[in-house]
């Protein structure tokens, strides 16, 4: 059966290439078989349902294939509030055990961020079962869904030897297809570095490559360097593996050259770039995923979105849930703090949540309402976007649908 959402009094959709931010007022939305099959003004929807029943619409099946029950149309009124895609969240790390909320708490006093806290999470986390690990992940991933996010990315990164990293990728694909192998997220303590530089190249990665989509460096002081970064990506890329990177968080540096060189799909942080980071990236298809709530909980400066966008630059946002330097699962809030803080418009922001993610993870099928996209969309309890970033904090989802199914009424 097929459902027909009207009263829309503003829909985002993402699928018009030359206003990829604009909006429709008074809108309706068509859904057949889990797929946005029309979207457009409500005085058109009659038209589409006809179409559709007529085998015209560009995802329809030929009139006479279709079952007199998948003829049907039921129809929800969302009674004046807006829509818009689910958020897609390109950069979480939801597998861990632990908590660190003194560090929040010692930088809020002005002591520094630093990655070593890294190691104090791989303790907690070698140290917890899979069933620990697998509730905690379920209660994050609840946050996600409740909050409008319909598609997200897990990293691994939190056990650093064979055996555990496997376990996280394992974990981590119960719930989502986009897995990220992260053993080079920080060399363990005590570990002879080159040791194990050679195991994140072989062992572990080879442990991890069933589970996983991705791989990850962590190229920035205090981790890994240039050098190793590349030959722990190349290393990834010759298992299959898509190229991802964590670049250019605390200082400038070799991450954004490094992700544009090697064809990254997308390079994370970018909180500080040259003017040649800012070159290459327009120059390529590698997304700046903007990860703000690293900022707000560790007081470094905000990355300039304004700069990167207006050098053409495509642009994503996301979480970076972690329970170090980011522990929400907001993008919500990322969404306000891009706007208040980085220079973006609420159209933008949104746009960078939502298609930006989807980029950041190459995928066509997500991020956006257009025809044929899976039916990922959030009902918002306000009649515009604008109110993501005019009332922050406000828990404003009010529905979500992922292919069409209703995740969290409210």
């Amino acid at each position: 059966m097929a459902t027909l959402f009207t009263g829309i009094a503003e829909l985002t959709t993402n699928a018009d290439a030359a206003a990829p931010t604009a909006t429709i007022a008074d809108a309706a939305l068509l859904v057949d078989g889990g797929r946005v099959a029309w979207s457009g003004a409500a005085t058109d929807a009659e038209t589409a349902i006809a179409r559709r029943d007529s085998g015209l619409l560009p995802t329809s099946r030929p009139a006479a294939a279709v079952s007199r029950s998948e003829a049907e149309v039921a129809r929800v009124d969302l009674g004046g509030h807006a829509v818009i895609p689910g958020f897609v969240d390109s950069h979480t790390h939801l597998v861990f055990a632990g908590d660190r909320a003194d560090e929040f708490e010692a930088r809020m006093t002005g002591v520094p961020y630093a990655a070593g806290g890294i190691r104090r999470t791989v303790a907690a986390t070698r140290a917890a079962t899979d069933d620990e690990l697998r509730a905690r992940l379920a209660a994050l991933v609840a946050e996600l869904h409740a909050q409008g996010t319909t598609t997200f990315e897990v990293k691994t990164g939190y056990d650093l030897t064979v055996d555990g990293e496997a376990r996280l990728a394992r974990l981590a694909a119960e719930v989502t297809d986009e897995v990220t192998y992260l053993g080079a997220h920080v060399v363990p303590e005590g570990a002879d570095r080159a040791a194990y530089v050679d195991l994140v190249c072989d062992g572990m990665l080879a442990a991890a490559r069933p589970y996983v989509r991705w791989v990850d460096v962590f190229c920035e002081r205090g981790a890994f360097t240039e050098a190793e970064s590349e030959r722990i990506l190349r290393a990834g890329a010759d298992a299959g593996l898509g190229v991802r990177v964590h670049g250019n968080q605390l200082g400038t540096g070799p991450g954004v050259q490094l992700a544009v060189r090697l064809g990254a799909a997308s390079v994370d942080h970018c909180t500080h770039l040259t003017d040649a980071d800012i070159a290459a990236l327009a120059g390529s298809d590698t997304v700046a995923t903007l990860l703000p709530g690293v900022e707000f909980s560790t007081r470094q400066p905000y990355p300039d979105a304004r700069r990167l966008i207006d050098a053409g630059v495509t642009v994503a946002l996301a979480s970076d849930c972690n329970p170090g330097s980011s522990f929400t699962s907001s993008m919500p809030l990322m969404i306000a703090l891009a706007v208040r803080e980085m220079g973006m418009t609420v159209g933008e922001a949104v746009w960078a949540a939502t298609a930006g993610g989807a980029r950041a993870l190459r995928r066509t099928d997500v991020g956006h309402l257009g025809a044929g996209a899976r039916a990922d969309l959030m009902v918002l309890d306000a009649p515009s976007r604008r109110h993501l970033a005019y009332r922050p904090g406000v828990p404003l989802v009010r529905r979500v649908y992922r292919g069409g199914e209703e995740l969290s009424p409210r």
